[in-house]
C-alpha cells in the first residue's frame, strides 16, 4: 500500500435545526444556509359559492415531499378566496349570482409551484342547466328542472377533483382535493337538492394531521315543510350551504358558510338572500415550507500518496 502524505485542514460540524414556515399571506421565503430540499405544501384560494346555486370548488392542492430550493430568497403568493355570488339577479343573472374563482398560490419564481384557484359556483338563468366552473377543484353543476345528467366543473390534474354533477333538479357539490363533489339523486320530493362538498386532503407538514381544500356544499330549495336546507362542506374547510346568505341573519335559520381561511375550502351556497350583502367566499390559501434537520461537516482533509507526489515533482507541477 502506498504511503500517504498531506495536509489536514480544519473542519467544523454541527446541526441545522428543522424549521417550519407558514405563509398565510404573500411574502418572501429565505431558506436556511444548509437547506437544499424541503417538504412543501401549496394550496390555492377556494372558489366562491353561487346564490341559489352550487358550492365552490376547493383551491388546487400541491404537496411535494422533497422540493429543491435555491440559495436566494423566493417570492410567495398566497391566493385569496373567490367572492361569492349575491342576490338581486332576476332569473339568476350570472354576473350577479355566480361565484368567482379563487386566486392561484405560488412558491418561487423560476420553475414555480403553482396551485390553481378553485372554480366558482354557478346558477342557470331561470333554471337553465349550467356546468360548474373549472379550477384547482371544479364547482358543482346546476340543473334547475327535470332532465339528464350535467357534469360538474373540471379539476386540475394532480391538484383536485371535479365538482358534482346534477340531474333532475339536483345541484352538484363543489369538488375537493381528496374527492369529487357529490352528485345528488334526482330531486323528488324536493324542488332542488344540494350535493355535499368533496373531502379535502390531510397533511402532517406542520407536525399534526390537518385537512385542507374541501369543497363547498350546494344550496337546497325544499318543497315540503321540514325539508333540510343545508348540505355539508367537505372536510378541509369547505363551507356548508344554508337557507340564507351571511349578511341576512334571521334567527334560528341555517346560514351559508364561507370556506375556512387559509385552507383553500370552497364557499357554501345559499338558497335565499333577500337583497342582503352576501359573504360566501372561498377560503384563502396557504404556503408551508418544512425544512428538514441537516447534520453537516464543513472543511476537508487533503492527502496524496508518494507516487502521485513523485510524478507531480518530476513534471514540475508540485508547489510546496
Amino acid at each position: 500500500m502506498p504511503r500517504l502524505i498531506g495536509a489536514v485542514q480544519a473542519t467544523t460540524s454541527g446541526t441545522q435545526a428543522q424549521q417550519i414556515t407558514t405563509f398565510n399571506s404573500s411574502g418572501t421565503f429565505a431558506a436556511q444556509p444548509k437547506t437544499t430540499n424541503a417538504w412543501v405544501l401549496v394550496v390555492a384560494g377556494g372558489g366562491g359559492a353561487a346564490m341559489q346555486g352550487s358550492g365552490g370548488g376547493a383551491g388546487g392542492y400541491l404537496e411535494v415531499p422533497s422540493h429543491p430550493l435555491p440559495l436566494s430568497p423566493v417570492p410567495i403568493t398566497v391566493g385569496a378566496g373567490g367572492a361569492g355570488g349575491y342576490d338581486g339577479g332576476s332569473g339568476g343573472i350570472p354576473a350577479n349570482t355566480w361565484g368567482r374563482n379563487g386566486s392561484n398560490s405560488i412558491l418561487g419564481a423560476a420553475a414555480p409551484l403553482t396551485a390553481i384557484g378553485g372554480g366558482g359556483g354557478v346558477r342557470g338563468i331561470s333554471g337553465t342547466p349550467q356546468v360548474g366552473q373549472s379550477g384547482g377543484s371544479g364547482a358543482g353543476s346546476y340543473r334547475g328542472g327535470a332532465g339528464g345528467f350535467i357534469s360538474g366543473g373540471a379539476g386540475t390534474p394532480g391538484q383536485g377533483n371535479p365538482g358534482g354533477g346534477s340531474q333532475g333538479g339536483g345541484i352538484g357539490g363543489g369538488g375537493g382535493a381528496g374527492a369529487a363533489g357529490v352528485t345528488p339523486a334526482p330531486a323528488t320530493p324536493y324542488q332542488y337538492i344540494g350535493g355535499t362538498g368533496g373531502v379535502g386532503l390531510a397533511s402532517s407538514i406542520t407536525g399534526s394531521s390537518v385537512y385542507r381544500a374541501g369543497g363547498g356544499g350546494s344550496s337546497w330549495q325544499p318543497g315540503p315543510a321540514g325539508s333540510p336546507w343545508t348540505s355539508a362542506g367537505g372536510l378541509g374547510g369547505g363551507g356548508q350551504s344554508g337557507r340564507y346568505a351571511l349578511g341576512f341573519p334571521p334567527p334560528n335559520q341555517p346560514q351559508a358558510a364561507a370556506g375556512t381561511i387559509n385552507t383553500g375550502g370552497g364557499g357554501g351556497a345559499a338558497s335565499e338572500g333577500h337583497g342582503a350583502p352576501v359573504v360566501m367566499p372561498g377560503g384563502s390559501g396557504t404556503v408551508i415550507v418544512n425544512e428538514p434537520q441537516v447534520d453537516y461537516v464543513d472543511g476537508t482533509s487533503s492527502v496524496w500518496d508518494l507516487r502521485a507526489v513523485f510524478r507531480a515533482v518530476k513534471a514540475g507541477n508540485w508547489t510546496n
